[in-house]
């Protein structure tokens, strides 16, 4: 959403940084000159006694002299609440007075309605508190002391009880003008079958108000009272407020907490979540009723990089990880995993926590398993490998598993690593001997997993043409050895960036692109991240930002020779240029990928089955394709070869089965 000009400088000056600041912070008011708006505080970014945190509240900017963090109201906000510069400015907005700009007439109803809804919500949950303390509630409150929940906590969660009968909560809510149009539309009601009166739809059940990363209240879980009661627990339905697919439980404090350092853990329920909060673990948050859907995935992805999936240690709780292994592994990107702490047998979180301490929950946290390795336990465990087609059983199911992981890079480390665990599973090393000590220190190829490439006996030559001579000290230090990967891919990538920055207007406009495209050098991936954390401001702000945030990596990327002389970057006022240039930069990477890949998979699809001479010819065309990218890289027409004729060879060269010899 782009803001109107204007808006930014207006929140701004309505923002009093000090007020901000001062509710995260407290001043030292020896040192500080309230009069004059100049403030000092001990710095909220690091440990520390002093007072080195200064605002200047007429200027609107902070600085810290001890880690020298600086900023305004909005990059305030969002380090310390660890949220987007979007949901920044409608935190300030709010708190501002102003109104958050409606993209079109729709947009803006859907907004008011979603008010309305909002407020109706804010109203049943003071409705489920209030009956939480009657009479109705007695035993609700002793089910909530049973499992060592006090009153802070009860309070801090804001729990509540929704008491017997069919329609308490749409009387007390009609009582207050509410329509039952609204009623029904937050999920509270609904129509009865038999004709008569909307119904409510929580009843004799322990009420959880779920929340949204802004705070509203956007929905309710409800713990059956009654045993016998067929849905023990019963989320509220979908609403213009609630995608149970899309949210998690408790997850704005989460954020908040993993923006100060907690890990994010992942539980299966609420009072999984609240026990580990209570314990000292503020980053827990829960889905809702469902397995862990990829846009649940995603969002846990922007609190932390590599959440905790804290499952119990029975066999749904596993079940549950191998779900998640399958969701997770076309999702996977460099920097964002997934790790799962398993739970001992029969126990929960809020088992853990209650029976064994925060010590031991912290243990388990210590020991979270990377995905691979639970990828690999689930295709071993209790399965004996005594013959050549198990081992090539395994082999086929592994590398189904890996080849559904998108970005190369983690496929082949994916690869090396289930290389090792074969190695030692089946006691030979790629010499031979133990794994980890084989003759000359030999490691495991950097190539990735391949299936068949274990029928050799345990050993592992250096190729037919021996080992590559060492590089020249002058090819080491260029650009052919130094980039990342392939040099015209790497170029490309600076050169699809090097627009952006010289043209920020078309981030907004290529966000889908810019997002999905992989880019495989480090420098690169964090000024894609940067670009995209500051897409909604105006192009004039976002080229401030990079500059402000990323200045050094700017310098060296639009000094490159090749960028220099680019016309989309030297014509900065010609948009249409760079717009066209942008789209086939675009078009040339991700074609370029897809072919290398072509090539790959079919290498992978002979392996076993062609004869060296085969699979070396392959190899062989790839390498002599790329030697020719590399020597037309200034050439338009270095991306001639059409993918889908390439597939189609590929495709006849195995359908005809090159690798057996004529008669």
């Amino acid at each position: 959403m782009s803001l109107p000009p204007g808006f930014l400088d207006e929140l701004r000056s309505r923002s009093s940084i000090a007020q901000v600041v001062g509710r995260k912070v407290i001043w030292d008011m020896r040192k500080s000159n309230q009069a004059k708006g100049d403030m000092w505080a001990p710095c909220p970014f690091h440990q520390e006694k002093s007072a080195s945190f200064h605002v200047d509240d007429r200027k609107g900017y902070y600085y810290c002299f001890g880690c020298h963090a600086k900023g305004d109201a909005l990059s305030f906000v969002r380090e310390t609440e660890n949220v987007s510069f979007m949901e920044a400015v409608e935190i300030l907005a709010r708190e501002a007075g102003m109104q958050m700009p409606a993209r079109d007439p729709m947009a803006q109803e859907k907004a008011d309605l979603r008010t309305e809804l909002a407020n109706v919500m804010e109203e049943a949950v003071k409705y489920f508190r209030l009956h939480l303390n009657t009479q109705a509630g007695t035993a609700a409150r002793d089910y909530l002391a049973g499992r060592s929940l006090n009153k802070p906590a009860i309070d801090r969660f804001e729990i509540g009880f929704a008491p017997p009968g069919w329609q308490g909560l749409r009387d007390a809510l009609k009582a207050k003008g509410i329509s039952d149009d609204l009623i029904k539309g937050a999920g509270l009601a609904k129509e009865s079958q038999k004709g008569r009166e909307p119904f409510d739809v929580f009843r004799n059940r322990i009420i959880f108000p779920i929340r949204d990363p802004r705070g509203r209240c956007i929905a309710f879980g409800g713990r059956a009272m009654d045993p016998n009661d067929p849905a023990k627990y019963l989320n509220s339905p979908e609403t213009a407020l609630f995608d149970k697919g899309r949210s998690l439980y408790n997850h704005g404090p989460a954020r908040e907490a993993c923006g100060k350092g907690a890990p994010l853990v992942v539980c299966e329920g609420y009072m999984d979540v609240i026990a580990m909060v209570e314990g000292g673990f503020g980053g827990a948050v829960a889905p809702l009723g469902t397995a862990i859907t990829e846009d649940q995935l995603r969002l846990m992805w922007r609190i932390h990089d590599e959440p905790i999936i804290a499952l119990d240690g029975d066999t749904a709780g596993l079940r549950a990880a191998l779900r998640v292994i399958d969701l997770a592994l076309p999702l996977l990107e460099a920097g964002k995993g997934v790790r799962f702490a398993i739970m001992p047998p029969g126990l929960d979180p809020d088992d853990v926590i209650r029976k064994q301490g925060r010590e031991a929950m912290e243990t388990i946290l210590s020991e979270a398993k990377p995905m691979v390795s639970l990828l690999w336990q689930r295709e071993t465990e209790g399965k004996v490998f005594d013959s050549p087609e198990r081992r090539a059983a395994l082999d086929k199911s592994l590398r189904a598993a890996i080849s559904r992981i998108q970005d190369p890079s983690i496929r082949g480390h994916y690869g090396d690593e289930i290389k090792r665990l074969r190695w030692e599973l089946f006691g030979t090393g790629p010499q031979g001997g133990p794994q980890g000590h084989s003759p000359g220190g030999a490691q495991p190829s950097r190539g990735g997993f391949i299936p068949g490439g274990f029928g050799s006996g345990g050993k592992r030559g250096k190729g037919r043409f021996g080992a590559p001579p060492p590089a020249l000290p002058e090819t080491r230090s260029s650009l052919l050895a130094t980039a990342p990967n392939d040099v015209a891919e790497h170029l490309r990538e600076a050169m699809i960036l090097g627009i952006c920055v010289t043209h920020p207007a078309l981030i907004a406009e290529f966000e889908a692109e810019l997002e999905a495209v992989p880019l495989r050098d480090e420098t690169h991936d964090r000024l894609r991240h940067r670009m995209l954390m500051h897409v909604a401001a105006p192009a004039p702000e976002i080229a401030k930002n990079l500059y402000a945030e990323m200045a050094a990596d700017l310098e060296k990327l639009l000094n490159l020779p090749h960028l220099r002389s680019a016309p989309p970057v030297r014509n900065a006022e010609n948009l249409d240029l760079a717009r066209m240039c942008l789209t086939e930069e675009l078009a040339k990477l991700d074609a370029a990928r897809a072919v290398r890949e072509e090539v790959a998979d079919a290498m992978e699809d002979l392996a076993g089955l062609a004869d060296e001479g085969v699979t070396w010819r392959l190899a062989q065309a790839a390498s002599l394709r790329h030697r020719a990218e590399r020597s037309k890289l200034e050439d338009s027409s270095d991306m001639g070869e059409d993918q889908a004729a390439l597939s189609a060879t590929l495709q006849a060269m195995i359908d005809g089965e090159i690798w057996r010899k004529k008669q």
